[in-house]
């Protein structure tokens, strides 16, 4: 391996500047103003993986297109690697708070801050220069490689689902392997076992054709808002749970190893409140914090939209309400089913006088892995290796959708290998990336590749698809 980390080294200046220019480009999918800056983003993937050595094209779907660039050159009877990653970022806004330009990426206090350095950008581009290392200075893989990097992850990846099924056979793979998460702590590696699905909807609700005079209305005439309000706290109960009828029929309980695993990882729960800037923390009753984040459904208002919010006063009666609810779903809740029983329960418990809709957004199921296997332990010796200490098994409170459909429709395991650190502001002001972990997180997957090369010579077939009674069970 001295080869490759001695091009690791003389290469590392010449990465972090590749890396920053992939962070200069305002893919925010989210946005029609940026429909070609996403394009462009994604251009770019397109044409690192060619230069890494990879065969590779911008697929087009009926949103943004996806980077798809394969490698096969270790034969038809070898294993197939599939990375996953994303190009697209999160909207930059409120620019205010950003120390630095969102799109210009600055190195502070050990740290890369840009919008896109830890989601998804800084993670999947230490795939791409891993990638490099290994055919430019061996010229072969130990297995094959497919990536695929989507445009559209931040919305909701519409596109994907069709775009996975009518490719099923090209992207045939026995494990994915996907950056897109945080470490559990600086210095202390993670692979993820879990991950929470999503039902996101509207609650709308209309009353008068238009505003109205609150002095000349009001008392009179039903106030959306209001309704608004009364809904939303019936959401919950006194202990925290959840109200809607049915929403725990379907939630798995977790076996005693797994939550005593999470009560024995080194969290410090005064630490991580003090990070977030809230007075305290809550939740519902009976679990703890880890234990909320990551095994149990929540209900959370995103955001909420009514009369008058601009400067000074304006007496206004609004005509119209509307809050943005997400469902954060534990398997093995389905997001439709969720939303039915959201519609159903707002139709109980909504005022009079006022017309309430509930409009689904978008949603993905919940995903919970079985590690082992051979890309699994794979993965958890590489992590060793380059952090020097053995990785945790933790959850993720949010959602990677794609996750559980790359499992159904290609047969294929996930490993979740994330190289950002808790707090990296993901989706909010001063987005950063521990800029020693562009080194480390392209170790790790060198020293992957190679476990994978003893795992995998190069006369011998893939011991069976990931998932299988074979050696490769990752799920």
């Amino acid at each position: 391996m001295k080869d490759v980390h001695a091009t690791l080294a003389s290469s590392l200046e010449s990465f972090r500047a590749e890396l920053f220019d992939f962070l200069r480009i305002p893919s925010v999918s989210a946005r029609s103003e940026h429909d070609e800056d996403t394009r462009k983003a994604g251009a770019w993937v397109v044409e690192r993986m060619r230069t890494a050595g990879l065969t590779a094209e911008l697929l087009e779907t009926d949103g943004h297109p996806v980077a798809l660039g394969e490698w096969r050159g270790a034969g038809p009877d070898a294993p197939t690697l599939l990375i996953y990653g994303h190009y697209d970022v999160q909207p930059a806004e409120p620019l205010e708070l950003w120390t630095s330009p969102p799109f210009e990426p600055e190195v502070r206090d050990g740290r890369i801050y840009a919008r896109g350095a830890a989601d998804d950008k800084g993670q999947l581009f230490l795939h791409l220069a891993a990638l490099h290392i290994l055919l430019g200075t061996r010229g072969s893989l130990p297995v094959n490689v497919v990536v695929l990097a989507e445009g559209e992850e931040e919305v909701g990846s519409p596109n994907l689902l069709p775009f996975v099924e009518r490719w099923q056979e090209r992207l045939a793979a026995d494990a994915v392997v996907i950056s897109d998460s945080a470490m559990f702590a600086e210095g202390l590696p993670s692979l993820l076992f879990s991950l929470r699905g999503l039902a996101y909807a509207e609650i709308r609700v209309q009353g008068a054709r238009s505003d109205l005079h609150s002095g000349a209305y009001g008392g009179a005439v039903p106030n959306p808002a209001m309704a608004l309000a009364r809904i939303l706290a019936t959401l919950h109960d006194e202990t925290g749970r959840i109200t809607l009828p049915g929403f725990y029929d379907d939630v798995v309980a977790w076996d005693e190893e797994t939550r005593a695993g999470v009560a024995a990882l080194p969290f410090d729960e005064e630490a991580f409140r003090e990070g977030t800037g809230a007075p305290g923390l809550s939740g519902e009753a009976g679990f703890g914090t880890l234990e909320r984040l990551w095994v149990r459904p929540t209900c959370e208002v995103n955001g909420l939209l009514s009369g008058y919010t601009g400067q000074g006063a304006k007496t206004v009666l609004p005509a119209q309400a509307m809050a943005k609810v997400s469902f954060r779903l534990v398997p093995d809740q389905d997001p439709a089913r969720v939303i039915a029983q959201l519609r159903s329960h707002v139709a109980q418990v909504a005022p009079t006088g006022v017309t309430v809709e509930v409009v689904e957004l978008h949603g993905g199921r919940p995903w919970r892995a079985r590690p082992g296997g051979v890309f699994f332990e794979a993965a958890r010796s590489a992590l060793e290796e380059a952090f020097g200490v053995p990785p945790v098994l933790t959850g993720e409170g949010g959602s990677i959708p794609i996750v559980t459909e790359f499992e159904r429709i290609l047969g294929a395991g996930a490993i979740l290998l994330g190289f950002a650190l808790p707090g990296a502001n993901m989706h909010a002001p001063d987005e950063w990336f521990p800029d020693n972990h562009l080194e480390r997180g392209i170790e790790t997957l060198l020293a992957f590749y190679s476990r994978l090369d003893a795992s995998f010579p190069a006369s011998s077939a893939p011991a069976g698809p990931a998932g299988s009674s074979g050696t490769d069970a990752n799920r």
